[in-house]
């Protein structure tokens, strides 16, 4: 089942009737390049083009005696042809009309894929943006770390999609190769000219070498782009997981008008949506496994690879899109708190400027051993006693001999810990992309 999300054109691709409609488009591209070379009759090219068509329930028809799919193709596509049909499929082997034409489905999807990263950009870069100085507790481990801004994690993602975008672009290019050399790759049948002419016809290049198939190594590029880009999504959707807690309550994910989260507890508002994201890049990570097992191949080929891709193919690209479109409308949605990002950083009592702290006692001369177990032994009396981290230190004899009062206060200054926002948004996003300052 196609899921709900996903862009109907990339379900069309990837129909059986799609499929037959490809290889028939490159039956005519190889028919019209032989008919210019000589090798065909042109008013035989003519028909192909003209009277060639194929529905796949008659291919399907005839399949069940043939159990071969692409001479059921053929000669499906015979009886709309007639007399002419003779000089259909001359000189080619099976591979050359099903590997380029795959190359075709593949290159058409992952510009549905694009499409969906270029939305997905766009919606986290408007929520960075919105965000730029909104402060919040970074987290290492789980554990309050240090001051940060939800923009900053959010220009943090936008950083990692635009790695995805150019990991598919790149894979893209890869997998937009054909292949028109034969039954082992000689081109004993065909000069490499008519392979040249039918790719430029198809707007793919012709692989410099090939076997019966196009190598799987580019296959397997692709579905690994496709897997990373799954793992992305499903990093940040973990994350928003891990921040709509009830312990957390930083951020939630959209949640309806009658929408309902449990059948048992009325009161439960679940992030379904980035659950079903993680679940989902299992998937297409597994895909990728296989598509790197399908590298290896008997000899010039065999087909241990072939019933993998058709199973492979076009989950993987109905998944990821499926995955953008519902990640993209997550985060146009996503409720996002600040005062619970910030009496989340205040709830630490701000042992979270620690750091700062060690570091000016360094500055005035103290070792880093003895300003670290200063700053620690006031840190975890904070912890134990649920004092204030700041009223402890101003107590402690040691540290307020080196650090005056004033320089104390200065280490607890949010805005000093974020000014440098404005420079990372620059660097993500470009010199004067949007406005604003932190904090």
């Amino acid at each position: 089942m196609i899921p709900r999300y996903t862009h109907p054109d990339m379900g069309r691709i990837w129909t059986d009737q799609r499929r037959y409609e490809t290889w028939l488009r490159v039956e005519t591209a190889a028919a019209d390049a032989m008919a210019e070379a000589g090798l065909i009759p042109g008013e035989a090219a003519r028909d192909i083009r003209e009277r060639g068509a194929v529905d796949a329930a008659r291919v399907e028809e005839i399949e069940a005696t043939t159990q071969h799919d692409l001479i059921a193709f053929t000669t499906a596509v015979a009886e709309h042809v007639g007399e002419s049909a003779r000089w259909l499929h001359f000189g080619l082997t099976s591979s050359d009309v099903v590997d380029t034409a795959q190359a075709l489905q593949m290159r058409e999807a992952c510009d549905l894929i694009l499409q969906g990263l270029d939305a997905a950009l766009d919606a986290v870069r408007a929520r960075a943006e919105e965000h730029r100085g909104t402060p919040m507790i970074g987290r290492t481990h789980g554990v309050h770390a240090e001051p940060m801004t939800f923009g900053l994690k959010l220009a943090l993602w936008h950083a990692e999609l635009v790695r995805d975008r150019l990991r598919l672009s790149r894979a893209r290019d890869v997998i937009s190769v054909g292949k028109i050399s034969g039954a082992v790759g000689t081109y004993a049948h065909l000069d490499p000219a008519i392979e040249a002419d039918v790719c430029q016809r198809l707007g793919l290049d012709a692989a410099p070498v090939s076997s019966q198939v196009l190598q799987r190594d580019r296959h397997a590029e692709l579905l690994s782009a496709l897997a990373i880009t799954a793992a992305s999504i499903e990093k940040f959707a973990l994350e928003i997981r891990g921040l709509q807690k009830t312990e957390v309550g930083e951020v939630e994910e959209p949640f309806g008008k009658g929408q309902k989260g449990s059948s048992a507890m009325p009161h439960k508002r679940n992030p379904i949506g980035c659950e079903q994201l993680t679940g989902m890049a299992r998937l297409v990570r597994a895909n990728a496994m296989a598509a790197l097992e399908n590298v290896a191949l008997w000899h010039e080929r065999d087909i241990s690879h072939s019933s993998v891709e058709r199973v492979i193919l076009p989950d993987s690209f109905i998944a990821v899109d499926h995955m953008l479109r519902r990640f993209t409308r997550i985060v146009r949605g996503l409720v996002v708190n600040p005062d619970r990002m910030r009496e989340n950083l205040d709830r630490s009592r701000g042992v979270v400027f620690s750091g700062t702290v060690l570091l000016e006692l360094a500055q005035r001369g103290v070792s880093r051993e003895q300003a670290y177990e200063w700053v620690q032994r006031n840190a975890m009396r904070s912890f134990h006693e649920a004092a204030d981290f700041k009223s402890l230190l101003l107590a402690d004899r040691d540290v307020v001999k080196v650090l005056p009062p004033d320089a104390l206060e200065q280490a607890f200054d949010l805005t000093a810990q974020l000014r440098h926002v404005d420079r990372i948004f620059e660097r993500v996003f470009g010199t004067g992309a949007g406005q604003g300052g932190t904090a």
